[in-house]
């Protein structure tokens, strides 16, 4: 039965209708509970606007989960490893959309499921790189694994700042990651994938430009971790195989958090205040529409994720994948300063909505 094209499209489907059923009723309960972002100098968009959409996102990928670990049971610790301590970081940061948190409350809490999902799962020992080698981390797997979690969750965070570029980002990387699982023999995890990745899209009927809900660092967080801990979550001989599709579709993210952040560290600015530093951020300052914007960042992590899968499907497509991915990878970053740079020489009054 679960071998079925119309028990997955089914599946899928019923991902995104109860998503987005869900986040539209969000929208009245949101603003009824006060959970509501107010524009002032560093946003990005100019009107009242409820948040917490993301749990729609938490809720429809906890249920997928719960019925996964029923339909392959042998998968159900490394399901609960993976999706146990994301519910940890989505509650935490739900607290923190309806009253702010210290910063360091919030990172020990990313640090301590971070930990906890490495330790049930194994960290990430090799990556494999394909016909460019792979590398082996060895002393140094656990750190750079849990940096790893702790950073895209942040970093996907950080990217939460216009409508739509959350929401589209992790419907690539979700469907990317779907495509990896199932090729690789991990079924369950291909399953949670793609219920996240549906979620993810019917979230997006609400907060697709112009939004009228947003994510919430209740759904970014929770996004940002469970795409850093679902690859932990296969088979581990195949781990180093499906890290690189995760990162190769979260490049865009993970290239503008580094950059602002490296650029606001040489400015000596505080990292932890509000800002409109973001590569994306300023291309909407130099007039580009959150929809042109949003679009692009979900169109760059498609085509990374699209190329990454592509050796699973046919290693013999091994040799040329992997120059396009490097290509795409150093192609996409230099496309991004560029405009980046654009934007910084051009700065209309008012900024694209």
């Amino acid at each position: 039965m679960t071998d079925s094209v119309l028990f997955w499209a089914a599946w899928f489907a019923a991902a995104v209708v109860g998503a987005a059923a869900m986040t539209s009723r969000l929208v009245a309960w949101a603003g009824a509970l006060g959970v509501v972002d107010r524009p002032n100098a560093r946003s990005s968009h100019t009107n009242v606007t409820p948040r917490g959409g993301g749990l729609a996102i938490v809720a429809v990928t906890v249920l997928a989960a719960a019925v996964a670990a029923v339909l392959y049971p042998s998968a159900a610790v490394r399901l609960a490893a993976t999706v146990i301590p994301a519910v940890v970081i989505a509650a935490v940061s739900w607290i923190d959309d309806v009253r702010t948190l210290k910063n360091r409350v919030r990172f020990s809490v990313h640090l301590a499921a971070a930990a906890a999902a490495v330790f049930v799962l194994g960290p990430v020992r090799s990556v494999d790189l394909g016909s460019f080698g792979s590398i082996a981390l060895g002393a140094a797997a656990w750190p750079l694994t849990i940096l790893w979690i702790v950073g895209l969750t942040n970093a996907f965070n950080f990217m939460d700042g216009i409508d739509g570029i959350a929401g589209i980002t992790a419907a690539a990387a979700g469907a990317g990651l779907a495509a990896a699982a199932w090729l690789l023999g991990g079924p369950a995890i291909a399953a949670v994938a793609l219920a996240f990745t549906g979620a993810a899209l019917g979230f997006l009927s609400q907060n697709w430009p112009p939004a009228r809900i947003f994510m919430g660092d209740v759904g970014s967080a929770f996004c940002g971790f469970l795409i850093a801990v679902l690859p932990l979550a296969i088979p581990a001989a195949d781990v180093p195989r499906i890290v690189p599709v995760a990162v190769l579709a979260m490049w865009p993210f993970i290239f503008d958090t580094l950059f602002t952040l490296v650029r606001r560290l040489r400015r000596g600015e505080n990292i932890f205040q509000a800002h409109r530093s973001h590569l994306y951020q300023r291309l909407v300052i130099a007039g580009w529409s959150h929809r042109a914007t949003s679009s692009l960042y979900g169109a760059l992590a498609a085509m990374a994720a699209a190329i990454a899968i592509t050796p699973l499907l046919n290693p013999a497509l091994r040799v040329t994948a992997d120059p396009a991915a490097a290509a795409l990878v150093g192609g996409c970053s230099l496309f991004l300063v560029g405009l980046a740079i654009f934007a910084e020489r051009w700065r209309p009054s008012t900024p694209a909505s």
